[in-house]
């Protein structure tokens, strides 16, 4: 059995990085307003990846609060703003929330999955096959 795939993400000056093994555990958009407000798009897309996950550079903290309670760390670069991961309070030994555009790989897997569908603006068309929520799943 050979050695797991390393994958690199970071920020737009290379200052905040993290280091990901693996494929993904999944690849989603979100829609909702905050992650809109958050990444200056029209929705934001992320990579889940498990522990363990290496962190190179500093990196400002944003903590926000979900719909459901839970509590959200987004980790932005201080010199670039760029926000490249995210970890929720409590379940970081399980994982990390990547930004797929910090990956920089146009051949990085497709979402699996859209929540905050009511939210997505008209003109955003995703793939076949995506499972769309309304909002958060259950």
């Amino acid at each position: 059995m050979g050695c797991p795939m390393r994958r690199l993400a970071s920020c737009s000056c290379g200052q905040l990085c993290i280091e990901v093994q693996g494929e993904p555990n999944g690849v989603g958009v979100c829609h909702c307003l905050a992650c809109q407000r958050r990444t200056g798009s029209v929705f934001a897309a992320l990579a889940g990846f498990a522990f363990p996950y290496k962190v190179f550079g500093t990196a400002t903290e944003y903590v926000r609060a979900g719909d459901q309670g839970a509590r959200y760390n987004f980790r932005f670069c201080p010199i670039c703003g760029t926000n490249v991961f995210h970890t929720e309070e409590g379940r970081e030994k399980f994982g990390v929330s990547v930004a797929v555009g910090t990956f920089a790989d146009p051949n990085f897997p497709p979402p699996q999955d859209s929540v905050y569908e009511c939210r997505r603006h008209s003109w955003v068309q995703l793939p076949p096959g995506v499972n769309a929520y309304e909002k958060d799943p259950p």
